[in-house]
Formats: C-alpha cells, sequence, structure tokens
C-alpha cells in the first residue's frame, strides 16, 4: 500500500510534508521548515513522527530539527556531506542509501547543486519522490554551493525516474517558475496551458504540487536542455546539453 502524503505550508512559501506508512503506523517529517504547522499537520492527521528526512542544510529546512526530536525522541537522517551543518542528526547518508520507512524502502539520491551536499529521497513502491530544493515545479534551486555542471548531472538523475513519479518539492515558487518558463520555451502548447492552470491555482490560493516527472520533462525548461525549440530561441543549436542547460539557469537568475 502506498505511504499516505500530507503536504501543507510552512513559513512563508515552504511546503512541509508528512509521510504515512499504515501497516508499521511509521511517519517521517521531510524537512523541518517551522514547528508549529508542523505540529498542527501531526495533531490533524493523528501520525506519530519517527524520524525527519533531511535534504539539506538550509536554515528553512531544519530550523525545527531540535524541538521535534526533543518531542518526539525521532530519529533525524541527513547527508553525509553536510552533517556538521545539520541539527540533531543521528543517520547519514548518501549515493544507494536506503532508509526504511516501515516496510517501504527509501532510496537516497544525492542531488547536489543548490547545496553541496543535497540529497532527494526516493519510494520507487509508492512512486513518489521528495525533491527539496534541487528540482521544483517547473524549475530547479539557485546554485549557491556548486556550478551549473553539478546541478545538471543532478537533475539527469532525477529526469530518470519514472515518468509517474509523483514529485515534492520543498516551495511553492511555480508560478514564477512558470512566468520565467514561457520566456525560455515560448513555442510549447503545453507549457502554456500548464502556466494558465497555474495562474488559476494561486489565484484561488491553492498549491500546485505534487507534480510528476513526466509532467516537468514536457514543460519544466530546467529539464529540457535538449529541446530543438529552447535551443534555437536561445540560439545555442550547437551547444552541450549542460551550456545550455547553465545559460537558462543564469537567465533565471537574472529574471
Amino acid at each position: 500500500m502506498p505511504v499516505e502524503i500530507e503536504q501543507f505550508m510552512c513559513r512563508t512559501d515552504n511546503f512541509g510534508v508528512l509521510a504515512h506508512d499504515s501497516k508499521s503506523g511509521e511517519t517521517a517529517i521531510v524537512d523541518a521548515p517551522e514547528e508549529a504547522p508542523i505540529l498542527a499537520a501531526i495533531k490533524r492527521t493523528g501520525w506519530t513522527p519517527t524520524l525527519i528526512l533531511t535534504t539539506h542544510h538550509h536554515a528553512d529546512h531544519v530550523e525545527a530539527n531540535l524541538a521535534l526530536k526533543e518531542r518526539f525522541k525521532l530519529r533525524i537522517v541527513g547527508p553525509e556531506a553536510e552533517k556538521a551543518k545539520i541539527p540533531g542528526i543521528d543517520e547519514t547518508v548518501g549515493q544507494g542509501s536506503v532508509v526504511r520507512l516501515g516496510e517501504e524502502r527509501i532510496e537516497v539520491i544525492e542531488t547536489p547543486g543548490h547545496t553541496a551536499g543535497h540529497v532527494s529521497y526516493y519510494l520507487p513502491a509508492s512512486k513518489v519522490a521528495f525533491t527539496a530544493d534541487t528540482l521544483f515545479a517547473l524549475g530547479c534551486g539557485r546554485l549557491f554551493e556548486c556550478k551549473p555542471p553539478v546541478m545538471y548531472e543532478s537533475l539527469k538523475k532525477l529526469a530518470a525516474l519514472p515518468a509517474q513519479t509523483a514529485i515534492y518539492c520543498g516551495h511553492e515558487y511555480t508560478l514564477a517558475n512558470a512566468r520565467f518558463a514561457v520566456t525560455v520555451d515560448p513555442g510549447n502548447p503545453l507549457l502554456k496551458q500548464r502556466a494558465a492552470k497555474i495562474e488559476a491555482l494561486r489565484a484561488d490560493n491553492k498549491p500546485t504540487l505534487p507534480t510528476t516527472i513526466g509532467e516537468e520533462l514536457s514543460t519544466n525548461p530546467f529539464l529540457r536542455w535538449h529541446d530543438p525549440g529552447i535551443r534555437k530561441h536561445l540560439g545555442m543549436e550547437k551547444a552541450s546539453d549542460a551550456e545550455v542547460f547553465a545559460e537558462i539557469r543564469k537567465r533565471k537568475d537574472n529574471f
């Protein structure tokens, strides 16, 4: 049976997530941006958390680690490369590591770029991935600690997941991402349709997540470095895929 997901807002634009394995009763918190909304979600669902899956060290993803650990005596899992920066960490993981949530297998994918040690968590049985600040709906994370080729390789890993994989990311940035995306992929009818849908969702204050790998492959310019239309629009028909990605990321930084 797939894990149950409870998604909710934290801070101003962070997403909080609980992932619950009903058979075992175990629950994971995916990142801990803010204690109060997480406690509200726990109360609303009745799920008692047993671990935190930390994706990276930024404060808006680990702020509530210690408070939640003290309250629930849970264990905190996070990337080995950032262990010194993650409050309360108990267990470190890297590429190929496996974490268990009851009988659910959670595979760790190293996805550096936004930070040097960022990881994503993939649940193949439930067809779900938590990509935090690596892959956003119609976007990707800002490159604070790595160069574009590093993020490009990370996105290639996520793009290779099955198309039906549901993607939960770290922030509600989709509207701004959509407005940028149409500037680099103006001839994409699927993108135009999606952008209109996103405008309507946000006008009603509704979330734009989850998305899927398939939807991102068809509309997210940060995964469409190979697309002839994008390459022609950028004047980069003969550039490498990594160079096209770097140009799109640079344009987004200045958008």
